[in-house]
């Protein structure tokens, strides 16, 4: 009897041949199954879009630089087609409150909820790909994406607004301008600072994905807590209080587009979003691993 038993006592560590948790679920793998869902391919299709409507809009309405009348402060929608850069940061400007949201909250919200609601989840976890691999791959994977999604709309502006207007300096409401060899950095850090602003729009969206299993109601929940933050923002009885709601930084990226470029205010801002963030993805791998996953 005690020769049958012996075998039951090995460890249950013990690990198949060649199986390395690390190599579980590789990032490749994770990007090409988000990659090939329809929610990813329309998503971008619509960032793509927003430029050509906007040119059509303007081509419609005249062009928003003939509307100022005399006095009348000029802001940047007013010098939208002034040039390629003008109408890329246009565009970063009209999309950036709301529009850039809601692919952060889609990729980062839908990621883990929707294998869940798959009940696809558990076989994930018993191929076996450990949870911590698990979250962080498909993390990994959507602030990619999210990353990608804010890059294509400036890039396809760019191109769409050089056919459209022509190439030239990035014309400050302020007056004067950006040489033309400063303007492409300045908005790279437009949109470096626009992803770090919405890091904690990802991380709100991917703890939720982790408490749910309705992918619905983890980007929902994270596009509608952001507007709270924005309401929240504009009651200026809050005061000082204010400037620790990240929303009260998501436009600090005006100050790169300044013939002086400021840093206090997007410094500010990335640091309140980082923060945020970083709570909010500890709270998602700590919950999920301890969840008891049934779906």
């Amino acid at each position: 009897m005690s020769d049958v038993l012996t075998p039951l006592a090995a460890p249950e560590t013990a690990a198949a041949p060649g199986y390395r948790a690390g190599r579980t679920l590789p990032l490749r793998v994770e990007a090409m199954r988000q990659l090939r869902r329809r929610r990813t391919l329309l998503m971008g299709g619509i960032l793509a879009a927003l430029p050509f409507i906007l040119i059509v809009a303007f081509a419609v309405g005249g062009g928003p630089d003939s509307r100022p009348g005399a006095g009348e402060r000029i802001t940047l929608m007013d010098t939208a087609t002034a040039s390629a850069a003008n109408f890329a940061a246009t565009s970063l400007f009209v999309s950036a409150g709301f529009l850039l949201v809601v692919p952060v909250a889609l990729f980062c919200g839908d990621t883990v909820a929707s294998e869940a609601s798959w009940s696809s989840l558990r076989y994930l976890l018993a191929a076996p790909v450990p949870r911590t691999r698990l979250l962080w791959s498909k993390l990994v994977v959507a602030l990619g994406f999210s990353l990608a999604a804010m890059v294509l709309l400036p890039v396809v502006a760019l191109g769409a607004g050089a056919v459209a207007y022509g190439w030239g300096p990035l014309q400050l409401p302020t007056g004067g301008e950006l040489a033309t060899g400063d303007t492409l950095p300045r908005l790279a850090l437009v949109v470096a600072f626009i992803f770090v602003s919405q890091l904690v729009t990802a991380g709100l969206a991917f703890w939720l994905s982790t408490r749910t299993d309705a992918p619905l109601g983890a980007v929902g929940g994270a596009v509608g807590l952001t507007i709270v933050g924005n309401v929240l923002d504009a009651v200026t009885a809050l005061g000082s209080w204010r400037e620790f709601l990240p929303a009260h930084w998501q436009f600090a990226w005006a100050d790169a587009i300044q013939p002086q470029l400021e840093w206090g205010g997007m410094l500010k801002g990335a640091s309140i979003s980082v923060t945020y963030a970083l709570i909010l993805f500890a709270l998602a791998f700590r919950g999920f691993s301890r969840k008891d996953i049934v779906s």
